[in-house]
């Protein structure tokens, strides 16, 4: 099990740099959203699994897994917070957009 939890941390500390990476590299806001919500999420997951399996204490493990879990509740939804918010306010789309369908919706 130490060998898995070895791989997952590994796993997890590669999306969590490929976030980093889109996080600079993407044109807009909402494109740096995504990434860095769907590849640190993600890595941050994996990472804490990852510790879970490896501390062998079940104080520890227990304390990654409620630490995943609240990851995996609360980053999707502040990434969506602070794209709403970002739209609302009139931070423009970079320019290969093609169709905003928020716009259509957003009262």
């Amino acid at each position: 099990m130490e060998t898995v939890g070895w791989i997952l941390i590994v796993l997890g500390g590669a999306f969590d740099l490929l976030g980093c990476i889109g996080l600079v590299r993407l044109p807009d806001v909402y494109n740096r959203l995504q990434a860095a919500t769907k590849c640190v999420t993600l890595g941050t997951i994996a990472i804490l699994l990852g510790a879970a399996l490896v501390s062998g204490s079940p104080s520890t493990a227990a304390k990654a897994i409620i630490c995943a879990a609240f990851v995996m509740l609360t980053s999707p939804v502040g990434a969506h917070a602070l794209a709403r918010a970002a739209h609302r306010t009139g931070v423009e789309l970079c320019e290969e957009t093609v169709v905003d369908r928020y716009k259509e919706v957003d009262r």
